[in-house]
């Protein structure tokens, strides 16, 4: 199955597909200041979804992400994602 692509390369999974909550995992993690717009801009995410999707995150994985003012930052992975293959599914599918 191929997925189309945004501008910046961001492979665009259809809604319900656990890879676009990794898509904006990685975005967090990639971005100097991860706000809701920068991620949206990014991915093309919608940017009211994002809160949700990242308790989503914390539920389904155990990532622990807070938000300092507008800005998300990355506490910890949990204990069943690994960094490298969840960046791997911004720009490749797998």
């Amino acid at each position: 199955m191929t997925f189309d692509k945004n501008e910046f390369g961001v492979l665009q999974y259809p809604y319900g597909d656990v890879r676009r909550l990794f898509v904006l995992l990685s975005a967090i993690d990639l971005l100097e200041r991860p706000t809701p717009s920068a991620i949206a801009d990014l991915t093309s995410l919608d940017p009211e979804t994002i809160d949700d999707d990242i308790e989503q995150l914390h539920q389904q994985f155990g990532v622990q992400i807070y938000k300092l003012g507008t800005v998300y930052r990355i506490e910890s992975w949990g204990d069943v994602l690994r960094k490298s293959g969840v960046i791997k599914r911004l720009k490749t599918a797998g």
